[in-house]
């Protein structure tokens, strides 16, 4: 796994979408599945929900809090 693209989940937004301007990190589950059922967008930002998906489904997210202290975004309370 590339540590930069780790590190783009917790720095990169949205950037459309009901979700817009919310860190890649922070999606939802259920809106990274529908992505997985209906397809990723093309080029970086797919390739980032895909990651960002498989990190989510298999519940490793967790994996992202140094990420999120080092760069000063804090994990949401849900």
């Amino acid at each position: 796994m590339n540590p930069q693209k780790l590190e783009l989940l917790v720095t990169r937004q949205m950037p459309f979408g009901k979700y817009k301007g919310r860190i890649l990190a922070d999606l939802p589950g259920q809106y990274l599945n529908w992505f997985a059922r209906e397809g990723f967008p093309h080029g970086e930002l797919g390739a980032l929900l895909a990651l960002m998906q498989e990190i989510d489904h298999n519940g490793l997210s967790d994996l992202l809090d140094p990420l999120r202290a080092k760069h000063g975004k804090p994990k949401p309370q849900h």
